[in-house]
C-alpha cells in the first residue's frame, strides 16, 4: 500500500524491473521531485488504492501479452523488451476473493495451466506475492503450494531463492512476511521463480531485513540479480 511513500526505500537498490502487489493506481503515484521516476508502468486492478503494479526503471518497455486472461485477476504475463535482452515476467499478486475455488495459490495454479505452453519458453520469470507456502498445504485440495512448485519444476522453472540458498519449500530460513509487522509471526510467501536459463544467470538473491522494512510494510522485498544487460 502507498507505494508513493515507499519508493525511495526500494529505489536505493537500483532495480530494473519492480513488481509491487497492493499498489495504488499510477494516477495516485505523486512522487517527490527528487525521486527517480519509472520509464514505463503497467497497473491492474479495480480498487484505485490496491492493485498490481509493474515498473521499469531501465530502457526496457512493458507490454501485456495478448494471451492474458483477465479472469485470473493478478497473474499477468508481461513482455519486457530491452535494447539487448527480452524476457517474459508473470507479475503475481495471488488474491481473488470472488473465486469459490480459493482466493490465494489457487489463482497461480489455474494460471499456470492456462499459460502452460508459454511456460516452456526461455527467459521466463514469475515474481510477486503468492500468498502461499507448503506449510499450509491441504492434501485434498487440488493446486496447493507444493503442487504449484512441482508443476513449475516440470516446466524447468524453479525458485531463485530456494536454489540460491539451498532451501527446502516450507523450511525457509528467511521470511518475506511478518504478519501484522510482528517479528514472532514470520512466513515466506513471496517468490521469484525462473526458467533454467535465467537461473544460470542468477548472481544473487537478497531478502529484506525485518528491522529496516517493518516501518514500510509487513512484507520485505525479494531482490534477484541476474547477469544480463537490459
Amino acid at each position: 500500500m502507498a507505494f508513493r511513500k515507499k519508493a525511495e526505500a526500494i529505489l536505493q537498490y537500483k532495480p530494473d524491473i519492480l513488481v509491487v502487489p497492493e499498489c495504488e493506481h499510477p494516477d495516485k503515484l505523486k512522487f517527490d521531485d527528487d525521486t527517480l521516476k519509472p520509464t514505463d508502468v503497467l497497473w491492474f486492478g479495480s480498487n484505485q488504492s490496491k492493485g498490481l503494479g509493474i515498473f521499469s526503471y531501465c530502457d526496457s518497455r512493458l507490454k501485456v501479452l495478448r494471451c492474458h486472461k483477465p479472469e485470473f485477476r493478478w497473474v499477468v504475463p508481461v513482455a519486457v523488451k530491452g535494447k539487448q535482452f527480452n524476457f517474459t515476467i508473470y507479475a503475481i499478486w495471488a488474491y481473488n476473493p470472488t473465486d469459490p475455488d480459493g482466493c490465494y495459490v489457487t489463482q497461480v495454479w489455474k494460471a499456470i495451466h492456462q499459460y502452460n505452453r508459454m511456460l516452456g519458453r526461455k527467459n521466463t520469470i514469475m515474481a510477486g506475492d503468492f500468498n502461499s507456502n507448503t506449510i499450509w498445504d491441504k492434501p485434498r485440495r487440488v493446486g496447493n503450494h507444493s503442487a504449484v512448485v512441482a508443476r513449475l519444476e516440470r516446466k524447468g522453472i524453479r525458485s531463485a531463492y530456494h536454489s540460491h540458498f539451498k532451501q527446502l519449500q516450507g523450511k525457509e530460513e528467511h521470511p518475506t512476511l511478518y504478519m501484522y509487522r510482528h517479528k514472532d509471526k514470520p512466513y515466506h510467501i513471496d517468490y521469484c521463480f525462473v526458467s533454467q536459463d535465467m537461473l544460470d544467470k542468477l548472481q544473487s538473491v537478497e531478502i529484506g531485513e525485518y528491522e529496516y522494512w517493518r516501518k514500510y510494510s509487513d512484507h520485505v522485498p525479494v531482490i534477484a540479480t541476474f547477469d544480463i544487460d537490459c
